[in-house]
Formats: C-alpha cells, structure tokens, sequence
C-alpha cells in the first residue's frame, strides 16, 4: 500500500473524481494534477471546509514547565487562568462535549465582478459535535451543506476524513484542533500558551491587550516538509485583555513552498483570525460561545508577488451546548480509521517511547 499522504491545510478542489484521488494519494500527484484549478468557482465550499473547517493548532500541548514563572507571559496565563477559572476542572473534568452551528462565507476576491458582490454573499450553514478526552484524545463531526468532514486523534496522530480526500494522517504529532482554542476548552488554551513569548501591547478594536507569540521551531517544520511540499514558518498570536484576562482574538499564520517536479514552486500563505466573544459560564468556567474567523490565502508563484491571487472566507459560529464528564465515552470512540492505522505516520508514532 502507499504511504498515506499528510494532513495538509491548503484549500482542495473540487476537480477530479474519487477514482483519481485514489490514485493520486501524495502530495506531488495532488499538487501536479490539480494546482491550477483550485480556484475554480465550483470548489468554493470545499475550499472553505478545507482551510476553516478543522485546521490544528501549529503548536502541541506543552509538556515542559517555563523555566521563568515570573515573567510577564505567565503572569498574564494566569490572569486567564483565574478568570476562566479553569482550575476548577483540571484533574476533575475528564472529558468534554460541544455542540454548535456555523456559517461559512466565500467572500469576492477583489477587484473582480460577482453576481453576489452587490446582493449579499453566498453563505453555506452548517454544525459540528466535538468530543474530547483528556488530555490529547478528540473528535470532531463538522457537517456543512450536504459535506461531512470528521477529524480525530487518538493520543498518537491528528487525521482527517473528507468525502474528496478520505482519511489523511497529520505530520507534526498530537496537537489540539484550533477550534477548541477558540474560548471552548480554557485548560489546553492555557497549556498551549504556557511556552509563549509577551511581544507587545496592542488594541483589538476598543480592547487593550497583551499579545503573546508562539512560533514553531525551523527544525520542526523541517520534519513535517517533504520534498514536493515545505513548510517554511507556522506560529500563532494569542490577544488577552488586560481589562478582563480573557483570550478575546486568536491569529495564526503559515507559509509553505510547494513544487512538483518540473513545476515552478508555488507559495501558499494563510492568516486565521478568529474573534471570540459572549463568555458565559458552564460549570463555573468561562466559556466563549459565539465569534468570526477571517481567513484570507495567497498564491503567488516565484518572483510574482505583484500578480498573487488571494481568497478570503469567513466563518461565523455559535455554540449551543458544553457538557463535562460524559458518562461513558472512552478511548475506544477515538480510534482512527484503518487507513490511518496504516499508514507509516501511525507506525512512527505508534513505536515512539
């Protein structure tokens, strides 16, 4: 069997049919066959599901404690921490499930025409489930206009399900799924941030923040890139409110190179910037239960920065419900599918200590 392909957060198209894509499970058939098409207008809601619909934090949980417990990033981790109150549910709160619905929007590249520009945009709606089993196993069902795409991990490797692609394993190993990131699980924002660097002040629209970075190391993404497929830089930008201590805007970005052979290289950049909003308490934790992500992607190819093509979607959501300690769930729900089990990601990381 080939190897599985990695879990990759470019847009897909919507060109070409399931038998070719059963054929063409690597990155360099993918990108050789269908690069030029990806913008077509037909491919809009998959490009939008693709890119918004379960991308993954750039950065895993930390497992290492900051070496400098007074510096000005922890002292703002724990603002948050106390005013989510999040310490209530660590070691008692086992797992989680959610609930909500979101709205998708394709919006017009600009500088051209569309029959939707004047009359609104075209938005596609849609809700997910989300189960999560402390502290790295999870789950997500994401249904959007007649589409259903799932994502999981098992503890060992992140994956993805689309009705297009099937299943598709994720280099980099375990890391959170950005949804929960966005005010829905206080504790992993909290973990993930722990490492992060205090950059800065800066105001998100009438909110003084403190701005925390997070970037992925060089040697890091050089063991998620492969010869058709490189990713140069990855980092995440989290903005707390120095009025409330809670995480009220959320930006990450990636750059990667993509070149198949005898093709010019290709770069895609992509900006995730998510508003979170309407904290309420579940439990007496604060909980984020509505925001907007603004994703905008840039194509451009070696030397033609000036003739780049860019997309932008946008993604409303609402959650409807947050329960803790489901009775019954299990690992036995976050198996992987058999494809991914397979795969020489799943073996990697099965056999590491």
């Amino acid at each position: 069997m080939a190897p599985l392909a990695p879990l990759m957060e470019e847009p897909m198209s919507e060109e070409g049919t399931k038998s070719q894509y059963k054929r063409n499970h690597s990155i360099r058939n993918w990108v050789k066959s269908h690069l030029p098409l990806l913008f077509s207008k037909k491919s809009d809601l998959r490009i939008l599901l693709s890119v918004i619909g379960c991308p993954l934090s750039p950065v895993p949980v930390s497992s290492k404690q900051p070496k400098d417990v007074s510096s000005s990033a922890q002292y703002i981790i724990q603002q948050f921490r106390a005013t989510t109150g999040c310490a209530k549910i660590e070691g008692s709160a086992k797992s989680m499930y959610a609930s909500g619905r979101v709205r998708l929007f394709m919006s017009q590249e600009p500088g051209r025409s569309s029959s939707t520009a004047t009359g609104g945009k075209q938005h596609h709606l849609g809700c997910f489930v989300l189960w999560q089993l402390v502290p790295d196993m999870w789950l997500m069902e994401l249904a959007v206009s007649g589409h259903q795409i799932v994502a999981g991990s098992d503890g060992r490797v992140a994956w993805r399900r689309t009705p297009w692609l099937g299943p598709h394993a994720a280099r980099g190993g375990v890391r959170p799924l950005r949804r929960a990131l966005q005010g829905l699980d206080p504790v992993t924002m909290a973990a993930v941030f722990s490492p992060a660097q205090h950059v800065g002040e800066k105001y998100i629209g009438d909110e003084e923040c403190f701005v925390l970075k997070l970037d992925v190391d060089p040697s890091i993404l050089s063991s998620w890139s492969d010869s058709t497929a490189e990713i140069i830089k990855h980092g995440m930008v989290g903005y707390f409110s120095q009025r409330s201590g809670l995480l009220v805007y959320l930006e990450d970005s990636q750059l990667t190179r993509i070149q198949s052979p005898g093709a010019q290289a290709m770069f895609w950049e992509t900006t995730i910037s998510s508003s979170i909003e309407n904290y309420r308490p579940v439990d007496g934790v604060m909980i984020s239960h509505s925001g907007r992500s603004m994703v905008s992607s840039i194509r451009f190819g070696v030397g033609q920065k000036a003739n780049r093509v860019l997309t932008q979607m946008e993604e409303m959501w609402t959650i409807d419900d947050v329960v803790y300690n489901v009775p019954g769930l299990s690992s036995d729900y976050f198996i992987p599918p058999a494809e991914v089990q397979r795969s020489r990601f799943y073996d990697i990381a099965f056999n590491q200590p």
